[in-house]
């Protein structure tokens, strides 16, 4: 067995991981990168406690067993840096004056561990870090985790959660708008209450991310009275060509911020959530417009016709498509004196808008702004926000031909559209209910006797990916329900609890007209029910479809057949 593997620091040689008796010990003031040969190495019964600095990245993938991080007179920073793993069982022990930080690209896995004891777990200044809470770890951990900032994430293991309540300082996961039972709720600390979180479920796993800024990526070439100026190169003090929509002419404004972040991709979310970037081709949107390739954040807002439309609504799959050849990158932006119409390889766009996230930014240059007030885009944007399919359709249709006509070839990922919603009833016992028949738009179900509550199953579909982008609306919807009848032997029930009740699990919110959308998995619950009696349930389905053809989607429903 190798004794040991020495790294050179800059201060000299020393050992910062070494194997005693089959155990695995990080050292004082360590640095494990370069991992290509350890990455997954186990770090097991380690017989001292770590103090000093130890910098976990490149790729090393780190489990730790029974490890005590700092004492109670030394002190201990275990970084996990981009690229770096580290996972936390329930027999870590981090000294009260030590702490364990996640930077951008990094991922701390708490699988079992938990603290009360703010401030031992922390995300960096940056942004841009992973924290993943294994199944079974309460969420309520989240609440001793410090410094969330801009783009940090974590994940929650076994939870189906679909938003979140704010009352009083306590977050509350939700589906559909109910607690999750079990234990759901946490309180952040006080730097850090009010924090927005974006909540997406891919396979059995809980995204919360913190509310994501329209940035530019590196290189973008900003218009200035000089000359276009990468924007990273750009400073407070410096001039910007702004457009003056209103009086059609060119005007300069000073920056008064400028500020970069780093940020991560999650591809198992869908596109516009997972971070990729969105690329707009050169000529994308006119002859030299943009005059190079322009990378931006997809919530970054494009002028046109005195209106801001997010560039994700735009998105062709041609000439403006998500570069998933980018799963990590350094993004920045600028404020100007008021929120200005700008320009960016030729194309008009937006600066930067502090809605209250600026703090989660590293500040650029020597000359550091003061804060401002928290301003919002209907009193202090340059121009209206327009997400209407009315407006925003034409110009993604007139982009879209003109880049067929130009024969760019199709970047987009191609799925299969059907319009068979799988409609199905499941009950308590798992039990399938198939149609019986259908007829004037309502669709008849056979329910055996003492069945008190049933689901509605379907495929589910987000409206702007079966239809496209240029529809602003990002839920997953499974069927629209109208009218729902439940014949007996000896009477007739008109059951309205889907459209009564609002938290009614597996529903989205009530729509107008007494109809209501499922969201694949809908519970009803069918009232009292005369004994030893088969029904027949009759629902009224007013809508639904198309719907995208996923593996995800199909073998959900092929566990239900």
């Amino acid at each position: 067995m190798v004794a040991s593997v020495i790294f050179t620091p800059t201060g000299g040689s020393q050992t910062v991981l070494k194997a005693e008796n089959g155990t695995v010990v990080i050292g004082e003031s360590g640095s494990i990168s370069g991992a290509a040969f350890y990455s997954g190495l186990p770090v097991p019964d380690a017989s001292q406690a770590t103090t000093g600095n130890v910098i976990i990245n490149d790729n090393a993938i780190i489990s730790a067993k029974t490890w005590t991080i700092g004492t109670s007179s030394e002190t201990s920073v275990v970084t996990v840096e981009e690229g770096g793993s580290l996972t936390l069982d329930n027999s870590v022990t981090v000294s009260s004056n030590s702490k364990i930080v996640i930077s951008a690209g990094g991922t701390l896995v708490l699988s079992g561990y938990a603290t009360t004891t703010p401030g031992l777990i922390q995300f960096d200044e940056g942004g841009g870090g992973t924290i993943e809470i294994a199944a079974g770890t309460t969420p309520s951990i989240i609440g001793y985790i410090t410094n969330i900032k801009e783009n940090d994430t974590i994940i929650l293991n076994g939870l189906s959660a679909d938003g979140y309540t704010y009352v009083d300082g306590v977050y509350t996961l939700t589906n559909n708008g109910q607690p999750i039972s079990g234990t759901s709720s946490f309180q952040l600390p006080a730097a850090n209450q009010g924090t927005t979180f974006s909540v997406v479920t891919v396979n059995g796993k809980t995204y919360l991310t913190t509310l994501v800024v329209v940035c530019f990526l590196r290189g973008s070439m900003i218009r200035t009275p000089h000359g276009d100026v990468a924007v990273e190169d750009l400073s407070i003090g410096d001039e910007v060509s702004v457009y003056d929509w209103q009086a059609n002419k060119e005007v300069n404004r000073k920056v008064v911020w400028v500020g970069n972040k780093k940020a991560s991709v999650f591809p198992g979310l869908p596109d516009d959530k997972a971070g990729y970037p969105v690329r707009l081709l050169r000529d994308a949107l006119g002859d030299g417009v943009p005059y190079k390739d322009l990378l931006i954040t997809s919530e970054h807002c494009l002028f046109f016709e005195g209106k801001f439309v997010p560039v994700r609504m735009l998105v062709n799959g041609r000439s403006i498509f998500y570069d998933m050849n980018i799963t990590s990158y350094e993004y920045f932006h600028i404020e100007t004196e008021m929120h200005s119409v700008i320009t960016a390889n030729g194309v008009l766009t937006e600066s930067y808008l502090d809605t209250g996230n600026r703090s989660s930014f590293r500040q650029s240059g020597s000359v550091v702004a003061l804060p401002t007030d928290r301003k919002t885009w209907a009193e202090n944007g340059s121009a209206p926000l327009d997400v209407s399919r009315s407006f925003v359709e034409p110009l993604f249709h007139m982009f879209s031909a003109r880049a067929q006509s130009a024969k760019v070839e199709n970047n987009a990922r191609i799925f299969s559209l059907t319009e068979d919603a799988g409609l199905h009833l499941s009950t308590d016992t798992g039990a399938i209910i198939r149609k019986s028949r259908e007829a004037d738009g309502r669709v008849m179900f056979m329910i055996p006797a003492d069945v008190k509550k049933v689901r509605l199953v379907s495929r589910t579909s987000r409206p702007s990916d079966s239809i496209g982008p240029f529809v602003d609306d990002r839920r997953n919807l499974g069927v629209l329900i109208g009218d729902i009848v439940l014949f007996e032997e000896s009477r007739t029930d008109r059951i309205t609890t889907h459209l009564m009740e609002s938290t009614l699990e597996g529903w989205s919110e009530p729509e107008k007209g007494g109809m209501r959308w499922t969201m694949g998995n809908a519970l009803l619950p069918l009232g009292n029910r005369s004994p030893n009696t088969i029904a027949i349930l009759a629902i009224q389905v007013k809508a639904g479809g198309p719907y995208l053809v996923t593996e995800e989607q199909e073998h959900f429903l092929a566990q239900r057949a």
